[in-house]
């Protein structure tokens, strides 16, 4: 299906809904979920090996791209209880007060997926969601297949709904209302070609949007800039003794 305007708006809308639930969630029960769709996927392995081969790859490469699609998925599982630790602080303060800096989702995250059906997908979608946001997903264009798949598994699992919404289509069409949306928080451009990058971070100043433009290379092996990226930092002072 070709996505629309009103399919953006029904997405963020989904997402926002569903914010609350998944953000307040702990950290632990996330990864719990995420860890069982890694499970689901691996169950499927099969199914989207030979969709990655309708893009012309060959069997061994395909096999290859599904099995570290699902070993980073687990990687990004693994961080939901840890994320905080590392992001977080105790800050020394000179005075009576405890100074502590937590680590909270930033909302509702639109993704501009790469062009890899699978692994590019979950490269960029795992570490929008193990932190507690939700997301708008724009799909590989040219092969949207293996992310109908996945969207397949993720119902199935027990991610609550909306959590995840993957939207396909011509990303040239649905990015400009994302980054326009005032009701999107972040937006993550890693598919987006160089030439319209900075048309859509001019959009996306009208809500101050945070704009991640792959600053690490997605197909590397991954680190916590993504997981990062899309957390703000609250800080809190409390006195000593009360």
């Amino acid at each position: 299906a070709q996505a629309s305007r009103k399919d953006v708006r029904d997405a963020v809308a989904a997402a926002r809904t569903a914010f609350g639930g998944w953000a307040g969630r702990t950290a632990y029960n996330r990864a719990q979920i995420l860890y069982r769709i890694a499970e689901i996927l691996e169950g499927r392995r099969d199914q989207f090996t030979a969709e990655v081969r309708h893009t012309g790859t060959s069997k061994p490469q395909a096999a290859a791209q599904v099995d570290a699609a699902i070993d980073r998925w687990v990687w990004y599982a693994g961080w939901a209880d840890k994320i905080g630790a590392v992001a977080g602080a105790a800050n020394p303060v000179a005075g009576p007060y405890f100074n502590f800096s937590s680590p909270e989702p930033a909302g509702v995250v639109a993704v501009i997926a790469p062009d890899s059906p699978l692994l590019g997908l979950v490269s960029v979608l795992a570490p929008a969601i193990v932190t507690g946001n939700t997301t708008v997903v724009v799909a590989s264009q040219p092969a949207p297949l293996a992310a109908i798949t996945l969207a397949e598994v993720l119902a199935t699992s027990d991610l609550p709904a909306g959590v995840v919404n993957i939207l396909t289509g011509h990303r040239t069409e649905l990015a400009p209302w994302l980054t326009s949306h005032m009701d999107v928080n972040a937006i993550d451009l890693t598919g987006i070609p160089d030439e319209h990058v900075q048309e859509l971070e001019d959009r996306a100043a009208g809500n101050l949007k945070r704009v991640f433009r792959a600053a690490d290379d997605w197909t590397k092996d991954p680190t916590t800039t993504r997981m990062t990226a899309f957390l703000e930092t609250k800080t809190v002072w409390h006195p000593v003794g009360v």
